[in-house]
């Protein structure tokens, strides 16, 4: 699994998921209406991040052959 792009590419994706969390969050403690804009709009981007990378997990486990 160590060798796989695909495990990389998953794994990167979860981290900027968790990268974008981070942001949004750091802007949300700001207390000003822009900061407030900011977070919203990055915790709209951490949602299509987070879509994007559990498909790529499903992806990974269904490729792998998750069940057998």
């Amino acid at each position: 699994m160590a060798d796989d792009p695909l495990f990389f590419v998953v794994a990167a994706a979860c981290l900027a998921v968790v990268g974008i969390l981070i942001l949004g969050i750091s802007h949300f403690g700001k207390g000003t209406m822009e900061a407030a804009k900011k977070s919203n709009q990055m915790m709209k981007l951490r949602i299509a991040a987070q879509f994007f990378a559990v498909v790529l997990i499903l992806l990974f486990v269904w490729l792998r052959g998750g069940g057998n």
